[in-house]
């Protein structure tokens, strides 16, 4: 091959290699990062991309030069040379997509072994070593996240909250169909699955909040089955579990009716009602503020009538709502919540 040629193909190499990287470059093809892990999968997909660009910029340059250079002329009839093969060319392209593969999977494999690594739990499952991680349990069930956190006195919450840059165990069970935790800014995602216990390992590395979204079609409510994961500095995330410990008490008011909005609020009730003494203004299930006339509607007594709501939410369903959203897990709550929770709601009378 003559030199001009070498040239002519290494400019049409760099052209096209330009207009594909600028392609890539611009559109945003992944969330910003949120998590040392989703800095790693970002690694390895702009690994495979940059192989990919070089791979596309060859290719098409050997096309668009062979279409220029070699094309038939309109008064030509005549047959090509007889070509049998270039044993070297045939190795060498055989060599380097197996060189290039086997770097990919390298790579993948370091980074898939990183992002599972998790620091030896402390005995108590805390975070008072900021080398060890903070164990969280994540409990997924139609169509509602839990978050629990065993090492402080089993903390619970509806929405995922984090310190920043320490190492966090989420360990997911699903109490009914397989479910799928996936918050985009981090990186990575897990099925939970009944009867098992699967594992999950997150360093957030961005203050901020964070939408968790269940990625398994897991029934009729399946698109309302979102939360948050708020990633905050240590200080506000002991603060806050200095609050939850103390029942919510921070917040005001007194006895059964501020135990009962801590509970209200941890359980996401908040996030599909409407209820004025809690600040809440979610749409997807009925207005709460409304209970009494519900009650009478269905014709039993308030207190019957919401404890009846909480533990076979099916029995009576508000007229312009479907059946099978509202989970009936919350029957498990603890006999003292459930009757803080029932309490509270009452005082909507």
């Amino acid at each position: 091959m003559r030199r001009g040629s070498v040239v002519q193909l290494v400019l049409l190499g760099m052209l096209f290699g330009a207009a594909a990287a600028a392609v890539a470059l611009l559109v945003p093809w992944l969330p910003d990062p949120a998590s040392k892990q989703a800095d790693r999968i970002d690694f390895v997909f702009w690994f495979v991309t940059t192989i990919c660009i070089a791979i596309f910029a060859l290719v098409a340059a050997v096309i668009v030069y062979a279409l220029l250079k070699f094309r038939a002329r309109a008064d030509d009839d005549s047959d090509g040379p007889p070509v049998h093969g270039h044993t070297g060319l045939e190795i060498v392209w055989t060599a380097v997509p197996a060189a290039l593969v086997t770097a990919i999977s390298i790579v993948s494999a370091i980074v898939l072994a990183q992002n599972d690594h998790l620091p030896s739990a402390s005995a108590a499952g805390g975070r008072q070593d900021p080398l060890k991680p903070l164990v969280v349990d994540v409990t997924a069930q139609q169509f509602a996240w839990l978050f629990t956190y065993p090492g402080f006195d089993k903390v619970t919450s509806s929405t995922l909250r984090l310190p920043l840059r320490v190492p966090v165990h989420l360990r997911l069970q699903a109490k009914d169909v397989i479910h799928s935790f996936w918050v985009p800014q981090f990186g990575q995602k897990q099925d939970a699955v009944p009867g098992l216990t699967t594992k999950l390992v997150i360093t957030p590395t961005r203050l901020g909040t964070f939408p968790v979204i269940c990625t398994e079609l897991c029934g009729l409510g399946h698109a309302l089955m979102r939360s948050e994961a708020i990633v905050m500095s240590t200080a506000k995330f002991d603060a806050w579990v200095k609050q939850q410990r103390g029942g919510g008490q921070a917040g005001g008011g007194g006895g059964g009716g501020a135990s009962g909005n801590a509970i209200f609020t941890s359980n996401g009730c908040d996030g599909c009602h409407t209820f004025k003494p809690a600040n809440a203004t979610g749409k997807v299930g009925p207005d709460l503020d409304k209970l009494p006339e519900e009650a009478r509607g269905a014709g039993q007594p308030l207190e019957q009538f919401i404890r009846e709501s909480i533990v076979k939410p099916d029995a009576y369903v508000e007229p312009g709502y479907q059946k099978g959203v509202m989970p009936a897990t919350f029957a498990s709550l603890p006999k003292d919540q459930l009757d803080a929770l029932i309490t509270f709601l009452e005082g909507s009378k």
